[in-house]
Parts: structure tokens; C-alpha cells; sequence
């Protein structure tokens, strides 16, 4: 059985909240970039950590993009709900597409 859209919704507020403990903004903008598509990613701007996600891209992505992101800060004295910590732990992008599969396996 597929992941619903609210447990992809639930899990990308978790990942936000995160960045957001961590100190990391996130900007939503639809992003224009002639002859390709960027979906967004990690970035610093004026010495602040920031993550830029293409508002255009889907849930998925989304979180794609902010997993990838916050895997590269310490998480580890950072509080983190046991279930997002084990997304976070055994993340690579286009995990979340992988577990779907799996779960429609049952």
C-alpha cells in the first residue's frame, strides 16, 4: 500500500521543524532557470544556511531535498522523533519512492 498524502505531508512538517531547530530557513519560490529545471537544495547566502526548495516540485521531492540537506548537519545531540531520526539514518535520495514500493509489496 502506497504512503497517503498526509503521512508524506506529516513527514515533510517534521523535516521543516527540523531545519528550523537547526537554524536553517527554508525558502519556498518557484524557481526559473533557462533551458533546465532546478528542484533546490542547501546553500549559504550572506553566512546563513539556507534551504531553497522550487515550490513547483512535489511532496516527494521536497522531501528529497530537505533530507539531503539536513543529513549534513550534526543531528546527533540534536532531539529528533524516533521515526524521522530512522528516515534520516537510512535516507538516500529517492528513499521515500523505495519504502512506497515496499509497502505495496505486502
Amino acid at each position: 500500500m502506497k504512503r497517503s498524502g498526509l503521512a508524506e505531508e506529516g513527514l515533510l512538517s517534521q523535516l521543516e521543524e527540523l531545519a528550523e531547530s537547526l537554524g536553517v530557513k527554508i525558502r519556498y519560490d518557484r524557481i526559473l532557470k533557462e533551458g533546465s529545471f532546478f528542484s533546490g537544495g542547501l546553500c549559504r547566502i550572506k553566512g546563513e544556511e539556507m534551504i531553497i526548495i522550487n515550490s513547483r516540485v512535489s511532496v516527494e521531492d521536497k522531501i528529497d531535498i530537505l533530507a539531503k540537506a539536513l543529513i549534513s548537519f550534526d543531528l546527533s545531540q540534536v532531539f529528533i522523533k524516533p521515526a524521522l531520526r530512522e528516515f534520516l539514518t537510512q535516507y538516500r535520495p529517492g528513499k521515500l519512492e523505495e519504502m512506497q514500493d515496499e509497502e505495496g509489496e505486502d
